[in-house]
């Protein structure tokens, strides 16, 4: 049985289930173990960790009393929290903008399936371009402000035509490519996001700015310490966590990048409740833009393949987060980026009423609970089954989402082909 508790209850003997926290967080190769070394405990308290998931079958219990909260009672809250959202207002942080002028045709709305096309291109030529801006960056020279420009922009047509697409396909990215994809996939979430919450023109390219730059720092880190595939040393961490303060250093040194995007750059690891780095801000002192880059930083980074762990599905992903949200995130950012990408984004494994398993393709444009999907096992026969295309939204549709699966559970070997229609690395 699973608890979840505060980590000044932990004690030897415990066994650790899980961190209420990214990876990004903590200095453990692993979270699933056995509490024995005094050590580990004073790492754990020396982190911005401030809840774990113990395994009172594995390890020992909490004292009586102490407060904790099961896995049925946490899911019930996220799920009644979830259930919410198609009924709340959109979050709004600017004033009423004229209505906007037709999109030029670069931007015309296109269906997943033709835009997933045009984005696995631009992510290609995208990663290229972020290889060569490390790699400059690398051997001190200045962003070209003017190529970022040009690539963020490219990146915010591809969300305007069908916000999903690209923001999917980036997330596909190898544990190798990691590092620079990553910067794609932030700047196509902070897109996303800018336009859920009404920002103009220029602030969503300033914050698709900050998504690409806010990684820059990294190049600073030695290769063998950024892709160890095991534990870090204390050292080694202390040497990643400062990427934020070498990425400000190197953009403004070389000139050109707004202030906003600078103190995305800087404070993007800062959390609401003050337990973040470098500055160990308090939630009203931190930008709206260095708010939103947290939460599509963090997104990203757990759906991804990584040196030392498997990324986690999009679906899983977006409740984890919703878990830390009131220490981690701003609650209504939050609440603005899951309507942005779905409370079971594109790629998630599902299983519907009729037992049978599918990954989603699409999301739906007026409810976050019935994207199409794309049903291709049957749990009652288990085998697989033609794939058929189920639109959940469709009058007359009986079915709908009962759970999320696990990927690693059942390892299709073809789950990214299934939705992208591209078999392979898509771009």
């Amino acid at each position: 049985m699973l608890k979840r508790i505060d980590v000044k209850h932990l004690t030897l003997g415990m066994y650790l289930h899980e961190f209420c926290g990214s990876w990004m967080e903590h200095p453990f190769w692993r979270t699933k173990f056995v509490l024995d070394d005094p050590h580990d405990l004073e790492l754990i308290h020396a982190t911005a960790i401030h809840e774990v998931w113990i395994d009172i079958s594995r390890g020992k219990d909490v004292a009586a009393g102490t407060a904790s909260l099961t896995r049925e009672e946490v899911d019930a809250r996220i799920d009644t929290d979830f259930s919410r959202l198609d009924a709340l207002p959109p979050v709004v942080v600017a004033p009423p903008a004229p209505p906007p002028a037709p999109p030029a045709d670069d931007r015309q709305p296109t269906s997943m399936q033709s835009e997933l096309r045009r984005a696995a291109s631009i992510c290609g030529q995208a990663k290229e371009a972020v290889v060569s801006m490390f790699n400059e960056a690398r051997m001190g020279k200045a962003v070209d402000a003017e190529n970022a420009s040009s690539l963020v922009e490219e990146i915010s047509n591809s969300v305007m035509r069908n916000p999903g697409a690209l923001i999917s396909l980036a997330r596909l990215k190898t544990a190798d490519d990691y590092t620079y994809m990553h910067s794609v996939a932030v700047c196509a979430l902070m897109v996303a996001l800018a336009r859920q919450i009404g920002l103009s023109e220029a602030h969503t390219r300033s914050a698709g700015m900050a998504g690409l730059l806010h990684d820059l720092g990294k190049a600073a880190i030695p290769l063998e310490v950024l892709n160890k595939p095991g534990k870090l040393t204390d050292e080694e961490f202390a040497v990643v966590r400062s990427h934020p303060v070498e990425g400000y250093n190197m953009l403004k040194e070389g000139g050109g990048v707004e202030a906003a995007v600078l103190d995305a750059c800087l404070h993007h690891h800062e959390k609401v409740d003050g337990t973040g780095y470098p500055g160990k801000l308090p939630g009203d002192k931190i930008s709206l833009i260095a708010k939103m880059t947290a939460i599509c930083d963090v997104y990203d980074a757990i759906t991804s393949n990584r040196p030392y762990k498997r990324g986690w599905d999009p679906s899983e992903s977006i409740r984890r987060m919703a878990e830390w949200t009131n220490d981690h995130f701003d609650p209504r950012l939050f609440q603005a980026f899951v309507k942005s990408i779905g409370i079971y984004p594109v790629g998630s494994l599902v299983r519907l009423t009729s037992g049978r398993i599918g990954v989603v393709m699409e999301q739906a444009p007026k409810s976050l609970v019935t994207p199409r999907v794309k049903v291709f096992f049957s749990t009652k026969s288990d085998m697989r089954i033609p794939p058929e295309v189920v639109d959940l939204a469709a009058p007359g549709c009986h079915e709908k989402i009962v759970a999320r699966e696990d990927p690693d559970r059942w390892r299709f070997p073809d789950l990214s082909e299934l939705w992208t229609g591209m078999p392979g690395q898509p771009w």
